[in-house]
């Protein structure tokens, strides 16, 4: 079938019995549209990541061997993998689009432009033929959603919530990965204002500022995978321990840093369920 993808029109097979996955938001989209996969997949490469995430559908990847494939990309491992078809989400580069098709048909979009996770995997099922999977999965997410809602109740009647990071000596506060936050408003809950100016940008703060957070009642923070993922993440929460405007936030005091891990942030359809299940379990253990 020929479609159009980030960089004109390609053909790919009507039934692929091999597919891969670019990046673990490829091979999770996979999944979600009901592909069969290639013997070898894609996981990142960096912050002590050694197999697919932890939200990832166990089933569907027994027996399948993971690669490391970012951020440096392992063309060899790919070719090897003996892909049938490929989905890159990764369409940012037009030279890493013509080296996959060299290996086999793929199907490229920029799933990372900005715009919301959610529009880019209806807009590659739709592309593909497979619109009937994507809606199958979003109906049973909407079902969770309406789960997730009703065990909250009013737990979180005067919660407010936001996404909080600590960068290169800063805090920060945004909805620009998406995820989070469209969660954050299907299950109705307030999200701290600022955290969504500048279109999702929001809010950069030195250690003197931090009292700008207090309207914070839980703060999620991301932590990255393994032992290192959660050492880097307790150093953190020490290294802000030591400003007295950081330990007198709400958020800090009583002890609601929620934890989620920081790949699910990216957006795919297992990291939107997994988020749900963390935020049902801040409010309600």
């Amino acid at each position: 079938m020929t479609v159009k993808a980030e960089f004109g029109e390609v053909e790919l097979p009507t039934d692929p019995q091999a597919a891969l996955g670019m990046y673990t938001t490829d091979v999770d989209i996979l999944i979600t549209l009901g592909y069969p996969f290639a013997k070898s997949q894609p996981i990142r490469g960096n912050s002590d990541y050694t197999t697919f995430p932890s939200y990832s559908p166990q089933a569907e990847l027994a027996g399948v061997t993971p690669f490391a494939n970012y951020p440096d990309f392992n063309y060899e491992k790919i070719l090897a993998a003996q892909p049938d078809f490929i989905l890159n989400g990764l369409g940012y580069g037009k030279k890493t689009d013509e080296r996959l098709k060299e290996i086999g048909a793929t199907y490229t979009v920029n799933a990372f432009d900005g715009r919301n996770w959610r529009e880019h995997v209806k807009e590659t099922a739709d592309a593909l033929g497979r619109t009937a999977q994507y809606d199958a999965w979003y109906a049973k997410y909407q079902a969770k959603v309406a789960e997730v809602k009703a065990a909250i109740g009013d737990k979180a009647t005067n919660a407010v919530v936001a996404p909080v990071s600590s960068w290169d000596g800063k805090v920060n506060s945004s909805c620009y990965t998406g995820l989070e936050c469209q969660t954050f408003e299907e299950l109705g809950l307030t999200i701290f204002a600022p955290a969504k100016e500048k279109n999702g940008d929001g809010i950069e703060l030195s250690g003197e500022n931090l009292g700008k957070l207090k309207p914070i009642t839980y703060a999620f923070m991301t932590v990255g995978a393994g032992d290192s993922g959660q050492k880097e993440f307790q150093t953190t929460k020490d290294t802000l321990g030591k400003n007295k405007l950081w330990t007198a936030l709400p958020f800090v005091a009583d002890d609601h840093i929620v934890p989620d891990e920081m790949e699910m942030t990216y957006g795919s359809p297992s990291a939107a369920m997994a988020f749900l299940d963390v935020v049902q379990k801040s409010f309600t253990s």
